[in-house]
């Protein structure tokens, strides 16, 4: 195996949020190696997709960064790293939860119609290379109170009844990154169908909105450049973030 992540991990007790504790380091020359995580035991600012805020209880759960440096990619195919972060956490969690895990198109890990993780990837272009990738990732360990403005939220423990070693599953998401980065690097053509094949409600009619309106289709596919392809009674439309939700 070639890069080893997890092998250099920085614990904060408390950080508004891991993702911009990284970038300001990195944007002050500070030399972290590739694979570093960083890790909190408490993330009061934590942040979601396209703004959004991810709260966390102290100490319940796995809030961490982990730093990359994907120039063997081209930046049009970012999506590509998504995929294989994407899979990391499903093969990390998938002998715990079982087949019910699913990857919530853009950024979501999802158990049945429950959200119990999430990833957000910033990416620091010098030009046309791609320099760096700050993954973002969140996993609910053992939080059992959500608020009202996560009412789809669930945990490991108040799926499964019973407290998890946020410290193991860590060790075991890296083993997994580790892997899936490695067959990136490989340019394996595996991952994209295994991404597929995971697609919450790939191939079920569901109910959308699109701007203001509802509107009924079936997801089919993401697109190279990691748009969601959805069927709308045989006119296909791709969409990119915040251009369609899942109702």
């Amino acid at each position: 195996m070639g890069l080893i992540v997890g092998e250099n991990i920085i614990t904060l007790q408390r950080v508004s949020s891991t993702n911009d504790y990284l970038k300001s380091n990195l944007s002050n020359s500070t030399p972290y190696s590739e694979g570093t995580v960083i890790m909190a035991v408490e993330q009061y600012a934590g942040k979601g997709q396209a703004g959004n805020v991810w709260r966390s209880e102290p100490g319940k759960n796995l809030t961490c960064s982990i730093l990359l440096n994907p120039g063997f990619l081209s930046p049009k195919d970012q999506f590509n790293l998504n995929i294989a972060v994407s899979l990391a956490i499903i093969d990390t969690l998938r002998p715990i939860l079982g087949g019910d895990l699913r990857i919530k198109w853009p950024n979501d890990i999802y158990f049945l119609d429950k959200k119990i993780g999430g990833i957000l990837i910033e990416n620091i272009l010098r030009g046309m290379t791609w320099k760096h990738a700050i993954i973002g990732l969140a996993i609910n360990v053992n939080q059992t109170d959500f608020d009202n403005h996560h009412a789809k939220a669930s945990s490991l423990k108040q799926l499964l009844g019973r407290d998890f070693d946020i410290n193991e599953l860590l060790s075991s998401l890296c083993l997994q990154l580790s892997i899936e980065y490695e067959l990136l690097k490989h340019g394996n053509a595996e991952q994209r169908p295994r991404y597929k094949r995971d697609l919450y409600r790939l191939g079920q009619r569901a109910n959308f909105m699109v701007g203001d309106q509802c509107k009924n289709g079936t997801v089919l596919d993401i697109s190279r450049e990691g748009k969601l392809v959805v069927d709308f009674d045989g006119q296909l439309t791709e969409f990119g973030i915040k251009e369609i939700a899942f109702l």
